[in-house]
Parts: structure tokens; sequence; C-alpha cells
């Protein structure tokens, strides 16, 4: 899945305008770092990438931000394996297939896996709101370790 269909900075913009936050260079760095990336990363490593360039930059600052970003839609937060809290700025339905070895998160899009319907008795008992599908396994680097 490519990543043409991210926001671009006018969009962040008006986003964070439009709830009343101020557009800082910062929340930008943070929202370009997750949108150039397709390594799904934690706070902490988001962190460490753009501290970088803003040396000032607390980690508080880091998770209010994809706080923000998250609620106002331009990311989406989610957790595989040990259950740590990792960032993507691809909100569109997609699907992941994740490396039990290296712990490689892919994304990928299957219209047929857009379309999978829950049981009936999830479908009344749930208000739906959306669904991914996930898939484990070992990579090839990780199998050809493995030989």
């Amino acid at each position: 899945m490519d990543k043409a269909h991210h926001h671009d900075r006018d969009v962040v913009a008006k986003r964070l305008k439009d709830a009343g936050l101020k557009f800082t260079h910062q929340r930008l760095a943070i929202y370009e770092m997750l949108a150039a990336t397709v390594t799904h990363p934690t706070a902490e490593e988001i962190y460490g990438r753009v501290k970088e360039a803003y040396p000032m930059l607390s980690l508080n600052t880091v998770y209010m931000t994809l706080d923000t970003l998250k609620t106002l839609g331009l990311i989406q937060e989610m957790r595989f394996l040990d259950n740590t809290a990792r960032y993507d700025a691809n909100v569109d339905a997609h699907h992941h297939v994740i490396c039990l070895g290296c712990r490689k998160i892919e994304d990928f899009g299957d219209t047929t896996l857009d379309r999978v319907q829950p049981p009936a008795s999830i479908r009344r008992s749930y208000r739906l709101i959306k669904h991914s599908v996930e898939f484990y396994g070992y990579c090839g680097a990780c199998q050809k370790r493995e030989e």
C-alpha cells in the first residue's frame, strides 16, 4: 500500500486549526515522520527520530501529539504481539502481516478481507466500527536464519 493517500501539510494544519489547536513544527514533524514510514513505530521510536531535528522535544510532547493526531483521525494506534502501542499514518482500511521472528509489520490491502462479516450474534451485541485482519508467520529473512 503506498503512502499517496496520506494527508499533506495543509490538511494537517487545517485539522489542527479546526480543532482549535496550534500548528507547530514539532506536531508536523511527528506526523511527517509517521507518514514517511511503513514500520509502525512506537512513541519512543518516533521520539528518537524526531528529536534529532528538534532537540528540545520531550517524550511527553510526542505522546500528547500522537493522541491529538489520533483523535483528529490523522493517524491510528495499533497493538500487536507485545501489546505495545504502535502508530500508523495510513488510516485507510488495510490489514497486516506480522513476523513472529523479527516483529516486522507489513500493511496490505485486500478487498476480499475488507468485506468479511462477523457472525450475526456479534453484529447484534456489538456496534462495530471497523475491522482488520492480522496474519502471523515468519518473513523470508527469518526463514533463512532458521535454515
